[in-house]
């Protein structure tokens, strides 16, 4: 494929001619450039490819990442994503400002977690239908799960297909209309001065906040950096964003996080590269092979998610024998393949 820049005769006359342009590093389904017009301040240029899928479901994506990215540009205050200065839908670029991205910059959950709030507030059930509701577990998803422990000889309590079949229709996303990223992974972030903003919106959603609030403590699941936050720093996280959310919202948080992780820890699909999701039952694979994405593997994050779920609802009314049931499955993963690593702390994140 072409490295030249995908500029119209319409691009030309809004962001002028470029002067100067470096193409960055993306996802194999996208191509971005860093662009310095010949006059004005320098532009990224994003154009979203069909390699690896049709075109029509690119041009969905097209779609979903400048309806995201427009939603996002209602932040008041700091914002959450960069601009969109210029779009041409028929070659699928848009151009968006240039945001210099400060790299390292310590402690970056806190402010990550604030962003996240904030993003997830825009929107409301005025905005039901602009953009496709975020897909939560199904009953295919838990039948793969109990499928793993019967794989791996863990009985499974007799509660466990009712607490499964409950979770699911608690995590219904139909009665929430939060601003969802899709893939809230670091890297998908810039750090600035006034704070975070999130960039490639290709999965924008509408949903609950807690599915991406979740993702600090079941260790990013969408995301190749797996990594695991715990004890203070968790707290802190989560304190903030909830905090924030009522700031802004007047309102608690709705929903339950315990929930959110359960829905995470049964969806095979959170294992693997998104090139790979909805190929083959994913959590059908892992008593029989390990296989690795970023610098973990399978096992490695599932029993981190495990945990994970076994801790949170310890106390829970409607998932205290899915919590047991997760308890055992770690340590059953332990006991039979005892070199699994703990996954990678957050001062490990790459940049």
């Amino acid at each position: 494929m072409s490295n030249r820049l995908p500029f119209s005769e319409a691009l030309l006359s809004t962001v002028g001619t470029p002067k100067e342009s470096k193409l960055l590093d993306s996802s194999p389904r996208s191509r971005v450039w860093w662009v310095q017009p010949a006059h004005g301040q320098p532009v990224i240029v994003k154009q979203i490819t069909d390699v690896g899928d049709t075109a029509a479901d690119a041009d969905t994506r097209f779609a979903r990442e400048l309806t995201g990215l427009r939603l996002a540009g209602r932040a008041s205050g700091p914002a959450v994503a960069p601009a969109v200065l210029a779009t041409d839908p028929s070659s699928r670029v848009v151009v968006l400002e240039y945001v210099e991205d400060l790299g390292e910059t310590g402690d970056w959950m806190p402010a990550y977690a604030e962003s996240l709030a904030r993003l997830h507030s825009l929107t409301g059930p005025a905005d039901a239908g602009t953009l496709p509701v975020e897909p939560g577990p199904t009953a295919a998803d838990a039948e793969s799960f109990l499928a793993l422990a019967r794989a791996l000889d863990v009985p499974v309590p007799a509660a466990v297909h009712g607490e499964l079949a409950g979770l699911i229709d608690r995590l219904d996303p139909t009665p929430h209309h939060a601003l969802l990223h899709g893939d809230p992974c670091p890297g998908n972030d810039l750090r600035t001065a006034d704070g975070i903003r999130f960039v490639d919106f290709e999965r924008a959603s509408l949903g609950n906040g807690l599915t991406e609030l979740a993702y600090f403590r079941i260790a990013f699941p969408t995301c190749w950096c797996a990594l695991s936050v715990t004890a203070a720093p968790l707290a802190e996280v989560e304190d903030v964003y909830r905090s924030t959310w009522r700031g802004l919202t007047g309102k608690d948080v709705p929903g339950d996080l315990a929930d959110a992780c359960a829905g995470w820890l049964i969806q095979g699909d959170a294992l693997v590269e998104r090139a790979h999701r909805g190929t083959v039952d994913q959590l059908a694979r892992v008593p029989v092979e390990d296989f690795e994405w970023g610098y973990v593997t399978a096992r490695e994050r599932l029993v981190h998610r495990l945990g994970v779920v076994a801790d949170t609802t310890r106390d829970h009314d409607h998932l205290h024998a899915v919590g047991h049931l997760s308890s055992a499955l770690a340590d059953r993963l332990l006991a039979r393949w005892p070199k699994l690593r703990p996954l990678p702390t957050p001062d490990a994140r790459p940049w």
